[in-house]
């Protein structure tokens, strides 16, 4: 029913629209799992996966009437830049969708004071930011350490390590997105959530700095999560290419070469986003 009311097919059309429809999403998903799951002794402790699961539930309609879409695209329009224009609608509705999750997240997670809700995307959160004190980090949220670099390392190495990382992300997606087309969602969904964490951990629980929290993050995290939606749409059309037509057929081989072109694109942005992250974030938080 939810589907229904809130239709996929305006988000290719209007895609500012997908941003309130991300806040539904991710808000209804937090609000039940907290109803249902939050008496349970054992389903309580995983309410952090299970917020994710049920807003990746929510999202899969669009998500495969999005990718259906743009794979018809890639038949109908011919030429890289006409394709790309077309395929850039698509993005955009995703960006929307994504800062949708974020800042609902993020407003929860500050509005619960519970770590309860997010105890899988602290413990990711502490993993990456204070691997050798762990257990000190997750009893105190991280908000100790939020700001912190890591300055036993170089400029380039966390280039590297950052860059890297997000090559990973990326053939998550892809292979996701691959094997299920719109099964992408739950690592970006996932992402959005340990991001919103973050948001949380950085304003100190504090309605008032979330605006400020969440630019500290998305001044780089826009342009990754943009290269994630490409490699998620590139996976995508090739998963409904290979369902729909011949693999040795002409119109295939045009779709993989235009999926290539896409996931060239986002290795190319991750890389712009890692410098961002190393030289321009610091400077301005």
């Amino acid at each position: 029913m939810l589907e229904m009311l809130l239709s996929p097919k305006r988000g290719g059309k209007e895609p500012w629209m997908m941003f309130f429809i991300g806040v539904v999403y991710a808000s209804l998903s937090l609000l039940l799992v907290n109803w249902i799951f939050s008496s349970d002794a054992v389903l309580a402790k995983y309410s952090g996966v299970l917020v994710v699961t049920f807003t990746v539930m929510f999202s899969l309609p669009f998500m495969y009437y999005l990718i259906k879409d743009e794979e018809e695209k890639d038949i109908e329009y011919e030429g890289m830049i006409r394709i790309l224009k077309e395929h850039s609608k698509a993005i955009m509705a995703l960006m929307w969708l994504f800062f949708g999750f974020i800042v609902a997240f993020s407003f929860w997670y500050i509005l619960l004071a519970s770590s309860q809700s997010f105890r899988a995307q602290i413990e990711t959160y502490c993993l990456i930011n204070r691997p050798s004190n762990f257990e000190e980090c997750v009893s105190q949220y991280g908000v100790e350490s939020a700001a912190k670099p890591t300055g036993f390392l170089t400029a380039k190495e966390r280039i590297f390590m950052i860059f890297t990382n997000n090559i990973y992300v990326l053939i998550f997606t892809l292979v996701f997105s691959l094997i299920f087309g719109a099964g992408a969602i739950f690592v970006l969904a996932w992402n959005a959530s340990v991001i919103a964490a973050a948001v949380g951990i950085f304003s100190k629980s504090n309605i008032a700095s979330l605006p400020l929290g969440i630019m500290r993050y998305m001044i780089h995290g826009f342009p990754e999560i943009a290269a994630y939606f490409i490699g998620a749409l590139a996976g995508g059309i090739v998963s409904v290419a290979i369902i729909k037509h011949d693999t040795k057929s002409e119109k295939f081989w045009g779709i993989l070469q235009d999926s290539l072109n896409l996931i060239i694109i986002a290795v190319i942005i991750l890389f712009l986003a890692a410098l961002i992250e190393v030289f321009i974030t610091p400077m301005l938080f």
